[in-house]
């Protein structure tokens, strides 16, 4: 998959540390996969959930949240947010995944 917008990670991993590991991998794993739809990726991100037209990934343990866009036909994530579990709570995020009109 092709992965826009690596800056967020590295950015989010400046201000906390102990999720650049975490953060790594999920992006690692990502780029070296071809993910078909949403069952072929819970096979490899189990807790992966989706919010309307967002994946939200579970980062660290549970303490941080990724969320993106995929668009699987096009082998192309969107990182949207990367928030701490607190932030996540608050549910702003939600606004920028709402459902698209067809």
């Amino acid at each position: 998959m092709h992965i826009i917008a690596y800056p967020i990670i590295k950015q989010f991993s400046k201000k906390y540390p102990d999720a650049e590991n975490a953060l790594n991998a999920w992006y690692n794993t990502v780029k070296e996969t071809d993910f078909e739809n949403f069952s072929n990726l819970r096979k490899t991100f189990p807790s992966a959930d989706k919010v309307n037209d967002c994946t939200v990934f579970n980062i660290g343990g549970n303490k941080y949240r990724l969320i993106a866009t995929i668009h699987f036909n096009r082998k192309k994530v969107y990182i949207r947010y990367i928030l701490t579990h607190s932030e996540y709570n608050q549910g702003k995020w939600k606004n920028g995944c709402q459902k698209q009109l067809e």
